[in-house]
């Protein structure tokens, strides 16, 4: 009783701060948000644009008589519209456009990669629409000035930015997660914002008046109740808010919204995809595998000869891992690590680069992630999807749920080769995030999504850092390499 008195008593301290500070809240400056975001969009469509016009005169100056026998204006336009849905899609799923929260080399390699399969793509449908193959070198040249364009366009768009927008007053509110500070200046962000204090939950309660010098906030795993006080300050004074959720936030943002009793409400329950959905995602795991495996054959068989000329062991390796509902199934993955590197039965970490374990064929494997191809068969037998939570071992699993009982909440949903958590974060990354990214793609499944991930990972593949080991000590379930039976 004494505790719930005390809690009352504080909800009411909160509840009287919010009201003496509603009287005067900040005027939100609306004509300054405008600004910016209309410059954004400005920024966006002058890099569409750009990107556009070497495809387009190469298409209207070499390739249309080559491909269309009676060319014109309709059929000129619906080629180049089509290329621009294409890089605007790829640029969507690379995240290519955001001048404000990427470095210029992240943008520019996002863009190259947009630029790539746009220009592929339609190079492709030059071909199927032509009775030859279509000179080469022109696509080349084009594809060249695109590059250039692009790294001129990702240099002036940053400095364009940070030259008109000032450094966003910030502060860090943090409750079980600390540290997010120094990843500002990790991640290049110390120029887009300007982190003025730091400090515990219990502090910002204590004094919420604090925050009226800020433009922004970001709130570290914060509990609900207290954050929603500094969420109602925040938006009622024109502040921006960071959240780092927690996993309940994490579910709840799949909610859906629905009307009962003449009351709004929200409804949460177990992934439960429709069967359309379900039918339609098998039938992509299917074609777009058997696709792959040919696409990738002669890369599995050189592959498969490296592993047995490195020393003699198994090319393969099979191990149990879990799928959706906790079934447990035999993965298959090409060999990376040294026949005895787990001959006693212990799950051990891996630490990259210096883990002694991992052959030199297995170092090319892993850091371009070819290890991963013979995973294809265990989609084609349905055991795993295409995208989807990574596959723990159960002895892992079991470890991580003795700390974290939430853990099995990711087994809601059938396994994937890749996933929202292998895209967006690291090798390294804690279990406790990639549970969270997980959830974020299980609380909202859509086939655009898959999509998106599919080609939002050949981002990482030459990214080093999607690859890192991590720290001595801790368990890992990447690390995971025992021969095949």
């Amino acid at each position: 009783m004494d505790a719930q008195k005390r809690g009352q008593a504080r909800d009411a301290r909160m509840r009287s701060r919010l009201r003496s500070k509603r009287a005067l809240p900040r005027a939100p400056k609306q004509g300054v948000n405008l600004h910016h975001d209309f410059g954004i969009r400005l920024l966006k469509l002058a890099n569409v644009a750009l990107i556009t016009l070497p495809f387009a005169l190469v298409w209207l100056l070499v390739y249309i008589r080559e491909v269309l026998m009676y060319p014109s204006v309709y059929r000129a336009g619906g080629i180049i519209v089509m290329f621009v849905v294409l890089y605007a899609f790829f640029g969507r799923a690379y995240e290519s456009f955001l001048v404000s929260l990427k470095r210029v080399s992240d943008m520019f390699y996002a863009q190259a990669l947009s630029i790539l399969f746009a220009d592929g793509f339609m190079f492709l449908v030059m071909w199927l629409m032509s009775n030859h193959f279509p000179n080469l070198f022109p696509a080349l040249g084009a594809m060249a000035a695109q590059l250039a364009l692009s790294a001129v366009w990702c240099l002036s768009a940053n400095r364009w930015y940070y030259s008109h927008y000032a450094r966003q007053k910030t502060g860090v509110i943090y409750d079980m997660r600390r540290g997010v500070e120094d990843l500002f200046g990790r991640y290049g962000m110390e120029q887009k914002f300007d982190v003025r204090f730091t400090c515990t939950v219990e502090e910002c309660l204590g004094r919420l008046e604090m925050l009226d010098e800020l433009t922004s906030v970001f709130l570290c795993g914060v509990h609900s109740h207290e954050r929603n006080v500094i969420l109602k300050y925040c938006v009622a004074n024109g502040i921006v808010v960071y959240i780092i959720p927690r996993v309940g936030d994490v579910i709840m943002s799949g909610a859906k919204k629905i009307h009962l009793f003449h009351l709004p409400m929200l409804r949460v329950d177990r992934y439960n995809p429709n069967p359309e959905h379900t039918l339609a995602k098998r039938a992509m795991d299917i074609c777009l595998s058997l696709f792959l495996l040919a696409l990738f054959s002669p890369i599995l068989l050189v592959t498969a000869l490296a592993v047995k000329l490195q020393d003699g062991g198994p090319v393969f390796y099979r191990q149990v891992r879990l799928t959706k509902d906790g079934r447990p199934f035999r993965m298959l993955k090409f060999r990376s690590m040294v026949v005895t590197a787990e001959e006693d039965g212990v799950a051990r970490l891996s630490t990259g680069d210096v883990d002694a374990r991992i052959t030199r064929v297995g170092r090319v494997l892993r850091a371009h992630r070819i290890d991963e191809l013979p995973q294809l068969f265990n989609v084609l037998g349905g055991s795993m999807s295409l995208v989807g939570p990574r596959p723990e071992r159960p002895e892992i699993a079991a470890e991580y749920e003795k700390e974290m009982p939430e853990f099995a909440l990711r087994l809601q949903a059938k396994a994937g080769i890749t996933g929202y958590a292998q895209v967006y974060g690291k090798y390294n990354t804690t279990p406790y995030d990639k549970l969270q990214m997980d959830l974020m793609y299980i609380s909202r499944p859509s086939l655009i999504e898959d999509i998106k991930i599919l080609f939002a990972t050949f981002q990482i593949i030459f990214q080093r850092e999607s690859t890192e080991g991590i720290a001595q000590g801790r368990v890992n379930a990447g690390s995971d390499d025992q021969p095949a039976a």
